[in-house]
């Protein structure tokens, strides 16, 4: 992997989001985590599936951001983390993302690891685990498939409880 670092591997650098830039910020997975859960908070205002995501890039700023999307434009391809690599492709000027970790508050499906596979992602950190579409590790692992070019390093379950709860809670919500 690329990038500044510290002992412990974790990326150095940063941006709070939106925020001005931080000097020596370090971002661990469970900071970029809570980042992702708070990013997925405007997707309860559209109708769309709480999940956030955000791209670090290789100097440790946070480059991308998304929440799902697909109620909200009418994309069937807006999910959170399409939305972050997208916006990660504009501020880095170029789709190649080598050196990049994305994080997101739910497993990636087939569709997103295939993007992110795609555009030479080095990491995924993502919270809760989705039994049902999941492609890092639930149900497939297209992230780690050793027959594709390009094997991501994957990091599944940070701050899961969290997680679940939100997407737990909108679904709960739409029942009752």
């Amino acid at each position: 992997m690329t990038g500044s670092r510290d002992p412990s591997g974790r990326r150095l650098g940063g941006r709070t989001g939106v925020g001005a830039p931080l000097t020596d910020r370090t971002y661990s997975d469970e900071d970029l985590i809570r980042i992702a859960l708070a990013l997925a908070a405007p997707a309860l205002d559209t109708g769309d599936v709480p999940v956030g995501a955000l791209v670090l890039g290789p100097s440790g700023e946070i480059v991308g951001e998304g929440c799902n999307a697909r109620e909200a434009t009418g994309d069937p391809t807006a999910h959170a983390e399409i939305v972050a690599l997208r916006a990660a492709a504009v501020a880095l000027d170029g789709w190649n993302l080598a050196g990049c970790t994305l994080a997101v508050t739910v497993e990636p499906c087939t569709m997103c690891a295939g993007a992110i596979g795609a555009a030479r992602v080095d990491r995924v950190v993502f919270g809760c685990w989705e039994p049902r579409t999941g492609a890092a590790g639930s149900l497939w692992d297209v992230l780690r498939d050793r027959r594709l070019t390009h094997r991501v390093e994957v990091r599944g379950g940070v701050l899961e409880a969290d997680c679940a709860a939100l997407v737990r809670d909108f679904f709960a919500g739409r029942r009752d």
